[in-house]
């Protein structure tokens, strides 16, 4: 066979190539498999390679394929991994690409592992000697756990172009903006005691009462002050998500812990978000006597703003006749961005049924996937309106 199989048979071998990523280690596991395919597959294409070691997980990697050179050009890129599953809520073997109802199922077939197989495709139908800029591959890790393939790029400041296109599934609409995520871990500590005499202990779950108090005046104050309207929810979200704390009822509780989840609008820093939160509790704490530690879960994801008269978000709504839209959920858009390229977020399938099981692509996408890959190709990387 050769190493740049047929259509589906890419997916099929894509999909059947396990590569989750999780912050749980009983779930997390190598996208090398993934990306050696990929690599085997441009290389026959005639791309120069690069594999990428991530520094910190060297058993994973992202994936840089360049044809041609000089100034400009374009980025096609997508994530390599896979959110876990539950197998057994599922109609058909996740690993498995299966036709069903004029769909493809399988982990990936939507988020996102067919984008690269449709972007290959639309290679393999296109004359690459015509290219005038380089045409570019980048195939990342982690994307859905540590976003660690995205911030390996940025330290490296590479690959550059002009213009990134990020697979992500989008029903083939251009996105230029999303929101931001952090989320973040509130403890206090306190002393704990009989119940029976509160002068023993000092109570870190009325302490909590406090900081929730806090937190909920400032979420009014960030969405009375920020808005955007291209947003479907117009206003940054911020989610209490879990409290745990004590441990009976006749126990003074000692230590209390509450995780959020914060969405920012673009033009909010998420450094300045935690420093304003670290001051308001610290304030509100002053004369509690709790200790108060904040523990960031994640990295966290800078919200994604690519300007609205940006090159490629006008030649995204030409060729799919849709406006530019902006959505809640994150991807690697920002970080591609913070290192001079105009970005969007456009691919085929639907973000509703990404994260779930019987996950699939409609098989009415692929061909006008594919061609419009190819028209984004003509346009950015190649002389326009050749003989």
């Amino acid at each position: 066979m050769s190493s740049s199989p047929p259509l589906l048979e890419s997916l099929q071998a894509l999909i059947g190539t396990p590569s989750v990523s999780s912050v749980q280690p009983q779930h997390d596991q190598s996208n090398r498999p993934v990306i050696d395919l990929l690599a085997n597959w441009l290389a026959d294409l005639g791309f120069s390679i690069e594999i990428m070691p991530l520094p910190n997980q060297p058993d994973k990697a992202n994936l840089i394929a360049t044809l041609g050179s000089g100034p400009g050009g374009l980025i096609l890129s997508g994530h390599t991994d896979t959110v876990p599953f539950n197998e057994q809520y599922w109609s058909s073997d996740p690993f498995e690409l299966t036709e069903r109802d004029n769909k493809l199922f399988g982990l990936g077939s939507a988020d996102m592992k067919s984008f690269m197989g449709l972007a290959i495709e639309a290679i393999k139908q296109h004359d690459m000697k015509r290219l005038q800029s380089p045409l570019i591959l980048l195939a990342t890790a982690d994307e859905e756990s540590s976003m660690d393939g995205a911030v390996a790029l940025v330290e490296a400041d590479r690959p550059k172009a002009k213009y990134a296109i990020i697979g992500e599934p989008t029903g083939l609409k251009p996105i230029r903006a999303h929101k931001g995520i952090i989320m973040e871990s509130i403890r206090l500590t306190g002393h704990a005691g009989h119940s029976s005499d509160p002068g023993l202990g000092n109570n870190a779950l009325e302490g909590m009462h406090q900081v929730i108090s806090e937190i909920l005046s400032w979420r009014d104050e960030l969405q009375t002050k920020h808005n955007d309207p291209s947003f479907s929810i117009p206003y940054p979200t911020l989610n209490l998500g879990h409290i745990h704390g004590g441990d009976n009822p006749n126990r003074i509780c000692g230590d209390c812990e509450l995780h959020i989840d914060l969405r920012p609008l673009p033009g909010m820093a998420t450094d300045e978000l935690r420093e304003q939160l670290d001051q308001r509790i610290q304030s509100r704490l002053a004369d509690s006597g709790l200790e108060y530690v904040r523990t960031s879960l994640i990295r966290g994801t800078a919200a994604m703003h690519t300007r609205a008269d940006a090159e490629i978000v006008h030649l995204a709504e030409k060729l799919t006749g849709y406006q530019a839209e902006s959505v809640a959920y994150c991807t690697e858009g920002p970080y591609l961005n913070s290192m001079g390229m105009q970005t969007i977020i456009m691919g085929p399938g639907h973000i509703d049924q990404a994260h779930q099981p019987n996950e699939f692509l409609p098989m009415e996408q692929i061909q006008p996937a594919v061609d419009l890959i190819g028209n984004m190709i003509e346009k950015t990387c190649m002389t326009e309106n050749e003989s």
